[in-house]
């Protein structure tokens, strides 16, 4: 599974063979661009992770290039209707996607049709966070089945198949996908239940509604901290400084989930045929964005991982990880519902 981008794997992005993006040799980039308010797609609803990364960005670049940089939430299929949405877009860069590891690396295992080629229907820009994902429970629902820690959570769901329910941001999210790993690693069973984004499962996990959830550790964090929901443990490989005396998932579900992590990443891209010079001049704003101390601290206090790579860096990426979460699926099992 994916950890936190840090800056060594961002390193190793670019000196293990990051191949260049192509772009068409007659893209030219439009003089004066961006001529219109530009359209960052959410492919989920408001609230989640990709929402709050997405809006973060937006002002800095609206700021940077004199148009509006304006969020419009399109979830569905597990991000698969918002990012269809720009593949099929004008290529003239004022259409562009806030995607995920679920758009662009887990999607085209989990989907037996894919609306679009998460390869050459897109141009990479980059890479702007990775985050670990958060095991969390409704302490009400946790406190009536008796869970208060990540062990006590597998002997239940295995002792009681199909009692819990499992909320997620959507079919081929790595919320889902964690959630997966978890039943397939203990022999667990709960029932899967897709929203179309982190916000609206959130809402349901709050009221009692869903029992626990994979969530995206920046949306969940606030109602962490309130008390509204518990944690048991974050799925990334070390503990996040976000939530420093929460466990990995490792530590606190025993020799059945050593090797446990199931994390995310988000980035900028846009469709395919974009002018090579807006797609750069896109990505050395992002990550001139990205490195500010503002940005750096809004990021890493909700347990983000700010990133900035280049076109290319991403491409590789996203070639490395569509590789490494089809065998995730794979042995996982998971179906889209």
């Amino acid at each position: 599974m994916t950890p936190p981008i840090t800056r060594r794997q961002l390193l190793a992005a670019t000196t293990a063979g990051a191949a260049s993006v192509v772009l068409p040799a007659a893209a030219q980039a439009q003089a004066g661009w961006p001529a219109k308010p530009v359209r960052i797609v959410v492919p989920f609803a408001a609230g989640g992770t990709t929402d709050l990364l997405a809006r973060a960005l937006a002002p800095e670049l609206q700021r940077v290039f004199g148009q509006p940089f304006v969020v419009d939430n399109k979830p569905g299929a597990g991000g698969n209707t918002g990012a269809a949405e720009v593949a099929k877009s004008v290529a003239d860069g004022h259409t562009l996607l806030m995607g995920t590891v679920g758009t662009h690396a887990i999607n085209p295992a989990l989907y037996p049709k894919m609306p679009y080629d998460h390869v050459k229907d897109f141009v990479p820009v980059s890479l702007m966070a990775g985050v670990p994902n958060v095991l969390v429970i409704n302490p009400a629902n946790a406190q009536k089945y008796g869970i208060a820690s990540v062990a006590d959570l597998a002997r239940y769901a295995k002792a009681n198949p199909g009692k819990l329910n499992m909320a997620s941001s959507g079919n081929g999210t790595s919320i889902h996908l964690a959630g997966e790993l978890f039943k397939s690693m203990t022999g667990a069973y709960m029932v899967h239940f897709p929203y179309r984004g982190s916000g609206p499962a959130l809402i349901d996990l709050i009221a009692g509604n869903m029992d626990l959830m994979f969530d995206n550790l920046p949306s969940a964090l606030p109602h962490i901290k309130s008390g509204r929901l518990k944690a048991l443990a974050v799925t990334s490989a070390k503990r996040s400084e976000a939530l420093p005396e929460v466990p990995t998932v490792e530590e606190a579900g025993g020799p059945a989930l050593k090797g446990f992590e199931a994390s995310s990443w988000f980035g900028l891209l846009a469709p395919a045929g974009t002018p090579a010079d807006i797609v750069n001049r896109l990505q050395q704003e992002t990550a001139k964005a990205l490195a500010t101390p503002a940005m750096q601290e809004r990021l890493k206090s909700q347990g983000a991982v700010p990133s900035g790579i280049t076109s290319a860096q991403f491409a590789a990426l996203i070639a490395a990880e569509t590789a490494k979460w089809a065998k995730v699926v794979k042995v996982s099992g998971a179906k889209v519902d």
